[in-house]
């Protein structure tokens, strides 16, 4: 897999989130009520040591999100998504139903759903992107950013509103091979190992207002 470098846009409404800025007015008018803003606390799952910090403006089906990924292994393609349709919450190693030490993207739906939006970083977002790994970001190093302006559907705007969407970042490294290896393969494609589909860092999106 190659680099490459997501496209930047700039949101026009201000939240700080970790560095990465997004501007919004502190109140919401009468005129701005469709405006939702969020922000997002990755933690890592799988032991994969990653962590992030980031915010979305949602203005009708349109977002503005911004995020910046750390702990990620570098050179590598990690597919991101916006969950949705579950209880908007990460869940803990305990969802290892299999044993077999690793929560992979199946075992994690009860608890952040399904594929609401592909966070590509060009073309198309919806969930037949979710597996695209020649558009999500593949960092040089263990960090990276992401800044984008798409439309979501109906089912994504609804989740986000209503704090029952999930970001989930994927792709670990347990072995600490350098790549994504092992004998194992993806539950969601098996020609992929599983470790390039397995959940890295997850956050809920929280209502600023």
């Amino acid at each position: 897999m190659t680099g490459f470098t997501s496209k930047a846009t700039r949101a026009s409404v201000p939240v700080m989130a970790l560095g990465l800025v997004l501007t919004a007015p502190a109140v919401a008018s009468a005129g701005d009520r469709a405006t939702t803003v969020a922000t997002v606390h990755l933690r890592q799952l799988n032991d994969s040591g990653a962590s992030g910090r980031g915010a979305l403006v949602l203005r009708g089906n349109q977002v503005e999100i911004s995020f910046r990924v750390r702990g990620v292994l570098a050179r590598a393609p990690h597919a991101q998504h916006i969950h949705i349709g579950a209880q908007g919450r990460c869940p803990s190693q305990d969802a290892d139903t299999s044993g077999d030490g690793i929560v992979n993207t199946t075992e994690g739906h009860p608890f952040y759903g399904h594929i609401g939006t592909s966070l590509t970083t060009s073309g198309d977002t919806s969930p037949a992107s979710g597996l695209a790994v020649d558009r999500f970001p593949t960092p040089d190093g263990s960090t990276y950013e992401y800044r984008r302006s798409i439309a979501v559907t109906a089912d994504v705007a609804t989740d986000i509103r209503n704090g029952k969407a999930v970001l989930v970042v994927h792709g670990i490294d347990p072995n600490h091979s350098g790549t994504y290896d092992g004998s194992a393969p993806s539950d969601l494609d098996p020609s992929l190992p599983l470790e390039a589909t397995s959940p890295a860092a997850c956050g809920p999106f929280r209502l600023v207002r």
